[in-house]
């Protein structure tokens, strides 16, 4: 069992490897980063979407598509572009292509689970808009897509890697890939050494042992 408080330790993510990331055998590398982070996996499976599940995952407020369509408005005024939908209309055509693009093939949906797991998740995922990502994230890494060549091909980016954005949006994304019953709760040896304040103690005493 962890010491006592370790407990806290357990924010859980959603993550999902989105099927191109499958198609370009990046899985295992990928993966090998956010446990070397320190981020425990409490569920994996490999899937493939039908689009109703799709559509659930990219399924959102009103308010929620209309802040989506409205800054893709203002994306496209700073390029000079003119729009004439409305700012539901472009998020339903937002909506349409992110379905069409996570149920094209077999992904991998994870449960990460660790402290600050969403945050540090999202930061390893790096942005997508991919022109803008930090050097060292997954989409700086490994993509040369971005938002000018999918508009022009008229498709969402591909952008590799799903990250919950917060612990309500994990909270209703986490249920629609896992069952309760696919989720595990367990130890490993390396929680100690990252949460435990009695970690240094036990080291040292055991190492005074040789």
């Amino acid at each position: 069992m962890l010491s006592r408080g370790l407990e806290k330790y357990n924010e859980k993510t959603l993550v999902l490897l989105k099927p191109d990331v499958v198609q370009r055998g990046l899985m295992g590398e990928i993966i090998s980063r956010f446990e070397k982070k320190g981020l425990k996996i409490a569920a994996m499976k490999m899937v493939w979407a039908s689009e109703e599940m799709a559509l659930k995952h990219y399924t959102w407020p009103e308010h929620a598509m209309i802040a989506l369509g409205e800054r893709t408005i203002a994306v496209y005024k700073d390029r000079g572009i003119e729009e004439n939908r409305t700012a539901k209309e472009i998020a339903l055509d937002i909506q349409k292509k992110l379905v069409r693009y996570l149920s094209a093939g077999p992904l991998v949906a994870i449960v990460l689970e660790g402290a600050h797991a969403i945050a540090y998740v999202r930061k390893m995922r790096g942005s997508v808009n991919t022109l803008g990502a930090d050097l060292g994230s997954i989409t700086a890494d490994y993509t040369v897509d971005s938002y000018f060549i999918s508009d022009e091909d008229d498709r969402s980016a591909r952008t590799l890697v799903h990250a919950s954005g917060s612990v309500e949006e994990a909270g209703m994304e986490i249920p629609i890939w896992f069952g309760e019953e696919e989720i595990y709760s367990y130890n490993l040896a390396i929680d100690e050494i990252l949460y435990s304040r009695q970690w240094e103690d036990t080291y040292r005493h055991l190492i005074s042992k040789k």
